[in-house]
């Protein structure tokens, strides 16, 4: 017997614009983009945006980059899951070198 497709749930993420499976998100810093990353996918390090420490491999996650015409691949940011939830408190960090 062949297989069937499951009907997606609402609550699941659909394919957006080519960019794999993916949720958008609108908040005060913009449209975006984002995909959870889970820990067995990850195989690099890392730098969060939010709070400038490493994602070390093995680490759940999520990438975010801006949702449009204007949104590339060089665009993702890789965030801890925190860090992105309260980035609206805190804000990406700038390094100093």
């Amino acid at each position: 017997m062949p297989r069937r497709n499951r009907p997606q749930r609402a609550n699941e993420p659909s394919p957006i614009g080519g960019h794999g499976w993916a949720r958008a998100e609108s908040a005060s810093d913009g449209e975006w983009l984002v995909r959870t990353v889970s820990g067995s996918a990850t195989t690099k390090t890392y730098r969060c945006p939010g709070c400038d420490h490493e994602i070390r491999p093995g680490t759940p996650h999520v990438v975010a980059w801006p949702a449009g015409d204007y949104g590339s691949v060089d665009d993702r940011r890789h965030w801890h899951q925190n860090c992105w939830s309260s980035r609206s408190r805190r804000g990406p960090t700038t390094r100093r070198w």
